[in-house]
């Protein structure tokens, strides 16, 4: 029994991986991650902290496999292409050279779903990464557009506005032009000329003085 719960604490560590481990570094420096208490590992995953920033989705992706060849398979497409490789064919070790946006854990899985997890800190990452803010390039159409629907709206009103005034200008004076004109025109020519006073004739969206004459029983413009 004693010996038993001698070996409890390596069971579990065996069982769990190495829970606490924990890397801070700047971009541009070097670091090493450990698979420690995993028997037999067979690939690295990392979960990064601040996904956005490398342009990918939230949750855990492949960067590493064992081949049978002793030489790791990366994957062609992960973020570490060029800096992170094994530092042994059992990919126990492996060295990162860090990068902005690298922050996150690193797994290593072993063979019978047991794990090693180690949290790599980037500094400057949460502030390099942080959803950025408006600047005054971005701010300054979020303020023009709503500024031009405004005075579209405010010309629009104003336009309206003076096309109702005119028209009830127009309504007002165009039964008096209309009498003016009969008056005169009943008339008739005088004796001794043809040409009859200027007679004022309504039209929107102006008045014009328009000179009339007799053409035989029929009154024209000239």
């Amino acid at each position: 029994m004693a010996v038993f719960l001698q070996l409890l604490p390596l069971l579990l560590l065996r069982a769990q991986g190495n829970q606490g481990a924990s890397l801070d570094g700047r971009p541009g420096d070097r670091v090493n991650l450990s698979c420690v208490g995993v028997s037999h590992p067979i690939r690295w995953v990392w979960a990064p902290s601040f996904p956005a920033c490398k342009g990918l989705s939230k949750g855990r992706r492949p960067i590493l496999w064992a081949s049978s060849s002793g030489t790791p398979t990366v994957p062609p497409l992960q973020p570490f292409v060029g800096r992170l490789r094994s530092l042994d064919s059992g990919i126990r070790r492996l060295e990162l050279l860090l990068s902005a946006g690298d922050s996150g854990t690193f797994f290593c899985k072993g063979r019978h779903e047991d794990e090693s997890r180690t949290v790599l800190h980037v500094l400057g990452d949460r502030t390099y990464c942080k959803t950025p803010g408006p600047t005054h390039g971005s701010l300054y159409p979020q303020l023009l557009i709503p500024l031009l629907g405004a005075g579209l709206v405010l010309g629009l009103g104003a336009l309206g506005l003076v096309w109702w005034l005119h028209s009830s200008t127009c309504e007002n004076r165009a039964p008096e032009a209309s009498k003016g004109g009969r008056a005169q025109d009943s008339r008739g020519p005088g004796p001794g000329t043809d040409t009859l006073p200027t007679i004022e004739i309504l039209s929107c969206p102006s008045f014009a003085q328009v000179p009339m004459t007799w053409l035989g029983n029929e009154l024209v413009s000239i």
